[in-house]
């Protein structure tokens, strides 16, 4: 194998975890927004949409994960990194989904001035607020088995969730 296949398989199978979880978190999110939308006239988005910002997140946990400050601790307990990571994380999809929402009044106005304008004088702050705690709770609990893993190592993860049981240590 050459060393760019090498790379590239090895980049690929570091995003499938995060992209598989955001893409399924993604989906739960969407059918909460599909339940809280009903009845307002508002088209919810596509699953190709929630693929693309699966992709996105999960490409955006991988860039965040080589900066030198995303594991500001190394030698604390985990819930240190757990929860440092949880807030960068939600940073970025609460800008994401800021920016998702910005882009559909952009286009409507023709500006992003005007968009923005709009955006806040029209948003429904509690659905908005809703679903960033939703992302919240899921974001957290990706950081806590990400860590997890991270420590007590991928195949004994697999083992423990998938068997066969590792034998005790004595």
């Amino acid at each position: 194998m050459t060393k760019l296949s090498t790379t590239l398989k090895k980049e690929f199978f570091e995003l499938l975890p995060p992209t598989i979880f955001f893409f399924v978190a993604l989906h739960i999110v969407a059918f909460v927004r599909v339940l809280m939308l009903k009845g307002t006239g508002i088209s919810p988005v596509s699953s190709i949409s929630i693929a693309v910002a699966a992709l996105i997140l999960g490409k955006a946990v991988l860039v965040a994960d080589m900066l030198p400050m995303i594991n500001r601790f190394p030698n604390k307990p985990l819930i240190y990194n757990v929860a440092w990571k949880t807030l960068i994380y939600w940073l970025m999809a609460t800008l994401i989904h800021y920016v998702e929402r910005l882009i559909d009044f952009w286009r409507q106005t023709g500006g992003f001035v005007t968009g923005n304008k709009k955006l806040l004088a029209e948003i429904i702050w509690p659905h908005f607020w809703a679903i960033q705690i939703i992302l919240l709770v899921l974001i957290a609990a990706y950081c806590m088995v990400h860590e997890l893993v991270r420590v007590i190592g991928r195949e004994k993860a697999l083992r423990i969730f998938f068997g066969p049981m590792p034998a005790p240590e004595v």
